[in-house]
């Protein structure tokens, strides 16, 4: 007899403020980011003794530099925890912090683990440049360089060229397609900073949010206060010449981490906490490369399906903003959903958007959420490049 799935719990969720580029965090290491937010994790479980985390799961999107040879791994040592814990590191690009924590709830869901910590980290500030391995010894000329921030490198001459456009251009493909207006783009734009702003007025992210050991920045910083409708129409075009799409509808290249411990009921008696949310169903879906942006529609329907809600039952809805454009798609493609519901803290154009860090991010955020409100069905979704998109149900 087929031993019945285990319920699993989040037990807390925790964050760094997140930088702009270049901005406060870029003097720190991405394996120390992820290590500040382990030692914070269990710093507030007191109770929890860390030889007993099973598996730490964390998700990066580039790790081509110093968070390389596995993030996760270098995180639990740097962060002091025994070295009987494990790591492991995953990539789904701008997903794989949700990937992280998809993957820790199957473990801990089918009984091979217990106690798990999952969340991403990304410093797109310190994303080296790659230098391709030549054929031969010794070449002749000139040699390329590539970034390692943010999109499409060394790509593949066998991919169709329609596939392979930068994310930019792909939120401008969605806007066409959806009939998304700059004006739309830059008026969500100004509610994600409007909506940040206040929760941090408000002390939202208190619980959430943990500071950087030796860093002095006290709350998200590409949030802009001050910004305007004027502003933001001011702006130019940033992929194409008659575009909509700006800097200041976009997500900003940005620098952070996010963790959560998860467990099953065993492990939740072991914390002596009471859980933020369970975590009650999560899906992912694929389209077309370069639609990326509208990823979150099926994979949002796969995931109520799975749950056994819908849209309607939702008491708040984390969609990461990667572009004001595919955001706004996927709402237009919800009409059942109360928009008021929708990131009611900001999103990810206000509070920036760390690729492997944002999935783990709505997450905590999602459970916060639903444990000051006490009661609800919740959850995170967000696009990924290359074309696909997850989601996350939790409920309390």
């Amino acid at each position: 007899m087929t031993e019945r799935l285990r319920d699993i719990y989040v037990v807390d969720a925790v964050r760094t403020p997140i930088a702009k580029y270049g901005g406060a965090l870029c003097s720190v290491r991405p394996d120390d980011l992820a290590a500040g937010v382990l030692r914070a994790l269990l710093d507030r479980t007191p109770r929890l003794d860390p030889a007993r985390i099973d598996d730490v799961f964390l998700g990066n999107a580039n790790g081509a530099g110093e968070d390389n040879r596995n993030v996760a791994r270098m995180a639990v040592l740097l962060a002091g925890l025994p070295v009987t814990v494990p790591g492991v590191t995953v990539n789904r690009l701008c997903g794989s912090g949700m990937e992280a924590v998809i993957q820790a709830c199957r473990s801990i869901a089918v009984g091979d683990t217990s106690l798990v910590i999952a969340g991403g980290v990304e410093s797109m500030s310190r994303a080296p440049w790659v230098l391709p391995k030549p054929g031969r010894a010794f070449p002749t000329g000139h040699q390329e360089l590539f970034s390692s921030t943010l999109g499409w490198r060394m790509v593949n001459p066998k991919m169709p060229a329609a596939w392979t456009v930068p994310l930019g251009e792909g939120a401008e493909l969605v806007a066409d397609r959806h009939g998304v207006t700059r004006e739309e783009q830059d008026a969500y734009a100004l509610a994600s900073h409007r909506k940040a702003a206040s929760a941090w007025q408000d002390s939202l992210f208190d619980r959430e949010v943990v500071p950087v050991q030796g860093i002095d920045l006290a709350r998200d910083e590409p949030i802009r206060e001050a910004t305007s409708a004027q502003d933001l129409a001011a702006l130019r075009p940033a992929f194409r010449q008659a575009g909509s799409v700006t800097a200041g509808n976009s997500s900003p290249l940005s620098d952070g981490a996010a963790a959560l411990l998860l467990t099953d009921a065993a492990g939740l008696e072991a914390t002596g906490r009471e859980p933020l949310a369970r975590i009650s169903a999560c899906s992912v879906s694929a389209l077309e490369p370069q639609y990326f942006g509208t990823g979150p529609v099926e994979a949002v329907r796969r995931a109520l399906d799975k749950a056994g809600r819908d849209l309607g039952a939702l008491t708040a809805l984390e969609l990461n903003e990667a572009f004001a454009a595919q955001a706004l798609a996927c709402l237009r493609a919800w009409p059942d959903l109360d928009p008021a519901v929708v990131n009611p803290r900001g999103g990810a154009i206000a509070l920036g958007h760390p690729l492997g860090a944002s999935g783990a991010r709505i997450t905590g955020a999602i459970a916060h959420q639903l444990a000051a409100a006490g009661s609800g069905t919740a959850l995170a979704t967000l696009c990924i490049g290359v074309g696909q998109g997850l989601a996350i149900v939790l409920e309390r």
